[in-house]
């Protein structure tokens, strides 16, 4: 059915859409957040395709047009197609800030309406439970209490099923009997397990509700009632779980985790009979009962995995430096494989994925070709299982729509444009750093530039995020004016292992600073860069690293571009969102008991050192980082007779989202950048 499904819409794998190969870095557009139809004949996402990101349909049938779906003039950043079919769960981002909404509305643009708005604060959604119209929400409210509510999106009806802070909810049971909580900031997160009361949920359909305060949450939330107390997974292995979710019957929960280990990998435990105690996790052949290492790899990390409705199918996404590999497990009918085809209760461990943590007997693994293009940001899956629908892009193609027959391991174009013929592929390079550890990230040669040329050196945000081989157009615009870009992953980026993540933490972020001077002599040493031509720019916790760089090696960098970076972590922590400051003790320090670290570690008390020009660029409606990082900036480099030009955005947050601001984003860094580094104005 899959194969037919595939075959009939797109036997020539032409891009719907696409336009000249040939067309310009900053008119084309991307397609993100791809979700299946139940009945698979349509596929919803998020596309910037008119300007600003909206959501699309695009029917899967021969010569079926994309439509756009109403949800009002306020950018969206993600959409999840109800299992009945006939709604969709968006999340709108208001004014292009960080303070996003659910909202639901129907497939046909019909009853658009808000199911999760609080004011002041945020919401996202996690997942349609399978029941009805049931949504599980995150809610956050402005003091930074979390709650994670079930929410009936025909009729507005909600039950809040647990509350803390850092909290979200990863999945519930199909019958509710049993939700996953994920709590902590990142490094350091730990999944729970709650058993709700044995009626479920008390929303429109007859079932029982709760009743009753519950006990606390790691942190000091409100937990869930009934008097059953969470139950934590992998308790007490260092490391941090990042995702979760349960087989149908609840009676196992796979995690993506690197507790207990490096590499994030996917490891199966049993939530019935759990104590919490701490265990070594085996792998394959584990004790029945115990947690067990399902899939693993020595030289990738566990990105991301979708499991099917049924429970017998998973998709794995791993991350090998940065590029994505896909595989298949297939739930095995050996001895103790179990099945669950009901899909509402589980027959034994590891039951609804075959004998997996039960001994490793069963399992099926197996890999898919590679998909068209280095990386895979989303993956979900239809409900027979058969088929996937992946966002995908690389370095020369925009993200994209395709499909996956997941039995044949065919991709086939849904939405998105074609690779664009002038675009410079990325180079993986590994550096090392003055204490040893090696460094890598990704390396733009700007072609026709006969020997030193000059080069920007990109750090990205996180600062556990990653860089990746992705479709980015600042980096296309530079290449294209003649000046190379090295963006790299220094110690502190995810990707490469708990330890290198860990390597940055506290005082750590020192070396963190020298990695920066480190990545910019390699590219001398290896004749790529001119030494007196090179510049240092990045976004978040990058333009944090920008400006440290500076003002520690003065001397090394021509010119900086801060874009929404912080500068002094005292005013980061007394400004920006209650939870986002939380977060952040893990990775910086405490703002009372690490004053004297935080001071030492902020760049603003260093700008006697600076003498690079400088581009400020921030969003007017940034919550995570507040406008106030980049005013103090202006300010501070001004008083001293340091170039300082501020670009403002007052419709944009954290994120530009906007193709229109993007193009002015890149044209004035282009611009900026090429007056310092060859002498000439891309206009």
């Amino acid at each position: 059915m899959a194969e037919h499904l595939l075959g009939a819409v797109f036997p020539g794998a032409v891009f719907p859409g696409t336009g000249s190969p040939d067309a310009g870095f900053l008119e084309v557009w991307g397609c993100w957040t791809p979700a299946l139809a139940p009945d698979r004949r349509a596929v919803a996402y998020v596309s910037d395709r008119d300007g600003a990101p909206r959501v699309w349909v695009q029917p899967l049938e021969p010569g079926g047009r994309a439509r756009v779906v109403d949800t009002g003039p306020e950018p969206v950043a993600d959409v999840s197609w109800s299992p009945a079919g006939d709604r969709l769960a968006v999340l709108v981002a208001p004014g292009g800030g960080e303070h996003t909404q659910v909202w639901t509305v129907r497939a046909d643009g019909g009853d658009l309406r808000p199911l999760a708005a609080p004011e002041g604060g945020s919401a996202w959604f996690a997942e349609w439970t399978g029941r009805g119209d049931l949504l599980l929400v995150t809610e956050v409210s402005a003091a930074g209490l979390t709650e994670a509510l079930l929410i009936d999106a025909a009729t507005g009806s909600r039950e809040t099923v647990a509350a803390g802070p850092l909290l979200h909810p990863e999945a519930v049971s199909r019958d509710h009997a049993r939700v996953l909580l994920r709590c902590g900031p990142r490094g350091v997160r730990r999944m729970y397990v709650k058993d709700l009361s044995p009626g479920g949920i008390n929303l429109p359909g007859g079932d029982a509700g709760l009743s009753g305060a519950g006990p606390s949450l790691p942190g000091g939330g409100t937990g869930l009632a009934g008097g059953v107390a969470e139950r934590p997974l992998l308790a007490e292995l260092p490391g941090s779980t990042e995702h979760g979710v349960l087989s149908p019957g609840g009676g196992t929960a796979y995690l993506l985790t690197d507790a207990g280990r490096d590499r994030a990998a996917l490891v199966a435990v049993p939530v019935d009979g759990l104590v919490g105690a701490p265990v070594e996790l085996p792998v394959g052949g584990g004790r029945e009962g115990l947690p067990v290492v399902v899939a693993e790899r020595p030289d990738a990390e566990l990105d991301r995995f979708a499991l099917t409705v049924d429970g017998r199918r998973l998709v794995l996404v791993w991350n090998t430096a940065g590029r994505s590999e896909l595989e298949v497990l297939e739930a095995g009918n050996g001895p103790g494989g179990g099945s669950d085809d009901a899909g509402t209760a589980d027959t034994g461990p590891g039951a609804g994925f075959g004998a997996g943590f039960g001994g490793g007997r069963g399992w099926v693994r197996r890999p898919l070709p590679a998909p068209p293009g280095e990386v895979v940001s989303s993956v979900r899956l239809a409900p027979d299982g058969r088929v996937a629908v992946l966002a995908v892009e690389g370095p020369a193609q925009p993200s994209h729509v395709v499909l996956c027959d997941l039995d044949t391991g065919r991709y086939l174009p849904v939405a998105g444009t074609g690779p664009l013929a002038a675009a410079v592929g990325a180079e993986l390079v590994r550096v090392p750093a003055r204490d040893g550890l090696e460094l890598s990230g990704w390396l733009y040669r700007p072609p026709g530039v006969p020997g030193p040329a000059p080069y920007a050196v990109f750090l990205h945000g996180g600062p556990e995020d990653q860089e990746r081989p992705v479709f980015t157009p600042l980096y296309q615009c530079l290449v294209a004016a003649g000046i190379g870009v090295f963006a790299p992953n220094v110690r502190g980026s995810a990707g490469f292992g708990r330890a290198f993540r860990d390597a940055d933490n506290h005082a750590l972020r020192f070396r963190a600073i020298d990695d920066v001077a480190d990545c910019a002599a390699y590219l001398v040493r290896a004749g790529l860069a001119d030494s007196a031509r090179l510049a240092c720019l990045g976004w978040s916790y990058g333009g944090y690293l920008t400006l440290a760089a500076l003002v520690t090696y003065p001397r090394l960098f021509r010119a900086g571009v801060d874009v929404c970076g912080m500068a002094d972590f005292a005013t980061f922590y007394e400004r920006t969102e209650p939870w986002i400051a939380a977060a952040a003790v893990s990775e910086y320090g405490h703002p009372e008991a690490d004053r004297d670290l935080l001071h030492a570690l902020s760049p603003l008390h260093a700008f006697d050192r600076l003498t690079a020009p400088l581009l400020v660029v921030h969003g007017a409606r940034d919550t995570n980082v507040p406008a106030y990082e980049a005013e103090q900036v202006v300010r501070a480099a001004r008083a001293r007779g340091v170039p300082c030009e501020l670009l403002l955005f007052e419709d944009e947050g954290h994120e530009i989202r906007r193709r229109a601001n993007r193009v002015v984003f890149v044209r004035r860094v282009t611009e900026w950048l090429g007056r310092r580094l060859t002498g000439a104005s891309s206009g």
